[in-house]
């Protein structure tokens, strides 16, 4: 989708109606995955891809039918082994589609979520696929506003909230709800299509809990990064594929390297020489979470080496040594547990006490 949205953004702006249809679900070796997208505007042009030109035909047919009626359809395309090519896929994938007409006076949503992606800011578009809500409402939300509904203010605040917990792990993911955002139901099927590049975990040290704290950083939708000195530890086959694997020193690697307000660092290395200099550095740039492992020996040691260096009580204070909540973990795997715990916590302002000695709101808003 974003690769297309300039030019819908063209077609919206002049007035253009057109038909959209975007991948919301996928199952097994489906060619493209959720938020893959193809458009039909004037003269019918055709922009984008669903499948790599396996359906590509009936959705172009598809979407000059919801343009021509004004409403919104959802389809799915299979494989069926008695007659896989009539069926569509031919990669033994499945692929449902929600293909919709957008025109200026309709969907207020897409013209506010075009203009921020063009302009650099995260924004998350909520669109209803399926349910008794109206199929096609769309809202589109950023960390501090929203904008449009989807036919009922409780399904809308609902939305809201998952949609910037979405927006934080630059995800994609349909969500379920009853239609006034009863999240126990399962009645109203909306997609929420964040436009935002994944958070980043740094983890620092590459020791075994290194290892389980990547896995459960990967689990989160985190894109993680593994940096240790030491090439004999800082091998990409003691991490998940998925991460990547760097050898140099710690500090000198983050001072290189860009961070974020939604940016983890977690500093496993357990040494002076390696996490004072790193967390030097790290504690004088933007973060969402920079915790240490360590002892509180080590700790106290390590906090008067940072005021040596010259870190003010205020940038000190940001620092979450030692790392995690306190569950009892012993094994890297619990570590890990604890580590993402705190994190989460962190972000959404939880106290990490057991929901059972807490009242109110389970999922109150974010701050």
């Amino acid at each position: 989708m974003r690769e297309i949205l300039p030019g819908l953004a063209r077609w919206y702006a002049a007035g253009i109606p057109f038909g959209l249809a975007t991948v919301v679900a996928v199952s097994r070796s489906a060619p493209r995955g959720p938020g893959a997208a193809m458009a039909v505007g004037p003269d019918d042009e055709v922009v984008g891809s669903v499948s790599g030109g396996c359906v590509e035909g009936a959705v172009f047919e598809l979407a000059r039918e919801v343009v021509a009626s004004g409403e919104a359809r959802l389809e799915t395309f299979g494989y069926s082994d008695a007659d896989a090519f009539a069926v569509g896929l031919t990669c033994g994938g499945e692929i449902t589609l929600l293909v919709r007409p957008v025109t200026a006076g309709a969907d207020r949503a897409f013209g506010a979520v075009a203009a921020s992606v063009a302009a650099g800011e995260p924004v998350t578009a909520a669109t209803v696929v399926d349910g008794p809500a109206p199929r096609g409402a769309s809202l589109a939300v950023w960390p501090d506003r929203a904008h449009g509904t989807l036919g009922a203010s409780g399904l809308d605040a609902a939305v809201t909230a998952d949609a910037r917990g979405e927006l934080a792990l630059g995800a994609s993911a349909l969500r379920h709800y009853g239609p006034h955002g009863e999240r126990r139901a399962d009645t109203v099927t909306v997609f929420l299509q964040s436009f935002a590049p994944p958070p980043r975990m740094l983890v620092f040290g590459a020791i075994d809990y290194a290892a389980a704290v990547a896995r459960i950083g990967d689990f989160l939708g985190y894109r993680v990064t593994v940096c240790d000195a030491r090439p004999v530890f800082a091998t990409p086959k003691r991490f998940p594929a998925a991460v990547e694997v760097i050898v140099d020193w710690p500090h000198r690697y983050l001072a290189g390297t860009g961070t974020d307000e939604r940016t983890v660092i977690c500093v496993l290395t357990h040494d002076p020489k390696f996490d004072v200099p790193l967390l030097e550095e790290a504690l004088r740039r933007p973060a969402a979470y920079i915790g240490a492992m360590g002892s509180r020996k080590t700790h106290e040691e390590r906090r008067a080496r940072l005021t040596e260096a010259g870190l003010t009580e205020a940038e000190l204070s940001r620092l979450r040594s030692p790392l995690g909540l306190d569950l009892g973990a012993r094994t890297p795997e619990e570590v890990a547990v604890s580590v993402a715990a705190e994190i989460v916590a962190l972000r959404w302002g939880g106290s990490g006490a057991p929901l059972t000695t807490t009242a109110g709101a389970i999922h109150p808003p974010a701050a």
